[in-house]
């Protein structure tokens, strides 16, 4: 019995196509069950491995694993930290979806699977067919970077692509969804359709998403750092009463920002337009001032904005720079600058608004981490936010979205907004079970959620907090907080460094270092250990004082020491956010 096809001239998007393949399979399925035909040993089993550093990978595959049912197909959706390298070589069928996490790297959760499968032990994988899905951000030079690498060492190994790799920038959904309807078909060829799974009905999606953001309000707008701090960090409560929607201590809220309006009117000078043009968008004409405050990056130069500017200007020192590729040498140049700077340094540059636009990105959401539990606070979510502000080049600069909240906001204005979950960075399902939490700075938002969910479940299990920043007098977020979470228990431990209050600078690391003979035996006790916070330096000076306690405290060699932290990263008990 054949399956409908849909008229490819159809009017419905790449996910109502989705869903209806989805749908005739199913009726397909139902059919064959009736006659009682379906062999289950005849069932095609794919395999779907994800790499995903906030969720969004993860969310494909799950996607990917309702269509795959729906096409008669047996869906195992792991993430790479739960796949053995060795049982690669059983596959014969395999998705890979994976991010790609800050500049061309592997997330966290597929660090270890990608450094087995790059050895020359490796095992050769001939009899796989696979496809692989890319998920990045063109923002960055080393775009899809991680899902290139496994598209290459696939292949390297013997395994045969059975369709191209489709690599997906921020607005990630229409070519996923594109991919899927493509891909699963092709691997479900001559497999015996098997039983439809009505799990993968949209009518499961939340009704708030990404592309249908929530407008929340803003309930409380505080600073938390003390007005002679060189910082303003600030606390934001938004109201999400009546949306439906619910998250989890560890989950991220992102926040569409809309621009600064002065920027948007000194762009407009340096251009030469009065912003009253009207340009598309997105299928609507739109002013051209209203477009720059509210549908493109304006503060950032996108990399072909960049690339213009260099050729109309003729500058040899940045037409130099950007022919040489030289990453480095660019982002010492773009450090402190932005489109303003490059627009004002270069006033022979003559953009038409329909030019400019042309070579602007989306504006983009941003993520934070969210510091409330939802248990205590369930129609309200708290931010703990760095407000970006500082001068150069002869201006003053600003953070979009951090002063779009501090500044921008008030109680008349939407804060659109959407969850990102994370399923990984949760407090320990077992209450008994010791938590260690690094974060300083801001870093220390998802702790506070972690805490306050611990206090609501009456959870026995001891807490230790490494929290620190600058300057004790001024930057001791959410001091009494802390210490009454001290004072009555639910905080075991709280270590802090505030670096700059001695002539020697002190890190949290440092305290790590200090006490690493009772954090082991924390360890040791089926502890877990949290980081939040800076990717580029923070975390990898953690992660390396993790491993010299291992070594030193736990009696191991260095190589006895990456095996202790890795079966830790494998069971989950090692869980970083880090941007």
């Amino acid at each position: 019995m054949k399956i409908p096809q849909i008229p490819l001239d159809a009017p419905y998007s790449s996910s109502q196509r989705a869903w209806l393949s989805g749908f005739f399979a199913g009726m397909h399925t139902h059919m064959i069950q009736s006659t009682g035909s379906v062999n289950q040993a005849d069932i095609r089993i794919i395999h779907i491995l994800y790499g995903s550093q906030t969720g969004n990978a993860e969310s494909v595959a799950n996607d990917a694993a309702a269509i795959a049912k729906a096409h008669g197909l047996k869906p195992v959706v792991k993430g790479m930290d739960e796949q053995d390298v060795e049982a690669l070589a059983a596959m014969e069928y395999l998705l890979i979806i994976t991010s790609t996490y800050g500049e061309g790297e592997m997330p966290d959760n597929a660090q270890i699977l990608w450094d087995a499968i790059s050895a020359d032990s490796a095992p050769k994988l001939a009899h796989m067919k696979y496809s692989v899905l890319a998920l990045g951000d063109t923002a960055y030079d080393l775009f899809c970077q991680a899902g290139k690498e496994w598209d290459r060492r696939l292949a390297e190994l013997g395994a045969n692509r059975i369709y191209e790799r489709t690599d997906c920038d921020v607005d990630f959904e229409e070519p996923a969804q594109a991919w899927l309807t493509a891909v699963i078909p092709q691997m479900a060829g001559g497999a015996t359709s098997a039983v439809f799974d009505g799990t993968a009905s949209a009518n499961d999606k939340p009704q708030y998403t990404r592309k249908n953001p929530f407008p929340a309000k803003l309930l409380v707008n505080r600073i938390v750092t003390d007005p002679a701090s060189s910082k303003e960090t600030r606390h934001y409560e938004l109201s999400i009463a009546g949306s439906g929607l619910n998250y989890e201590a560890g989950d991220a809220l992102c926040v569409f920002p809309n621009n600064c309006p002065e920027l948007v009117s000194d762009i407009l000078n340096a251009i030469g337009c009065n912003g009253d043009e009207e340009e598309p968008v997105n299928g609507e004409l739109m002013r051209l001032r209203e477009a720059l405050r509210t549908q493109f990056e304006i503060k950032s130069p996108a990399k072909e904005l960049l690339e213009e500017i260099a050729k109309r200007s003729g500058d040899q020192e940045l037409n130099g720079i950007l022919e040489s590729g030289d990453k480095e040498q660019l982002a010492s140049y773009l450090w402190g600058r932005d489109t303003l700077d490059l627009l004002l340094q270069f006033p022979n540059c003559e953009f038409s608004a329909a030019e400019f636009i042309a070579l602007l990105k989306p504006l983009q959401h941003r993520a934070y981490s969210i510091s409330s539990s939802s248990k205590p606070y369930p129609d309200t979510v708290h931010l703990t936010v760095a407000s970006v502000r500082y001068e150069s080049y002869g201006r003053k600069h600003k953070g979009v979205c951090s002063t779009f909240l501090a500044d921008l906001v008030d109680e008349n204005t939407d804060v659109r907004c959407f969850f990102t979950p994370n399923k990984v960075f949760r407090v320990p399902e077992d209450d008994s079970l010791p938590m260690i939490m690094v974060g300083p700075g801001t870093g220390i938002a998802p702790f506070r959620a972690f805490l306050q969910e611990r206090q609501y479940r009456g959870a026995s299990g001891k807490n230790w907090l490494f929290f620190g920043d600058r300057n004790a007098a001024t930057d001791f977020m959410y001091r009494e907080e802390l210490e009454t979470m001290q004072t009555n228990g639910l905080l075991t431990r709280l270590d802090l460094a505030f670096s700059r209050d001695q002539q020697e600078k002190i890190y949290v690391q440092d305290k790590m270092r200090d006490n690493g003979a009772e954090l082991f035996a924390w360890m040791e006790q089926g502890g877990y250990f949290f980081v939040c916070g800076d990717a580029y330096r923070m975390a990898k000076d953690v992660d390396k004082a993790l491993l010299d306690i291992v070594a030193v405290h736990g009696k191991r060699s260095e190589q006895q020491a990456v095996d202790y932290v890795n079966q830790l990263k494998k069971d989950k008990r090692y869980v970083r956010d880090v941007y």
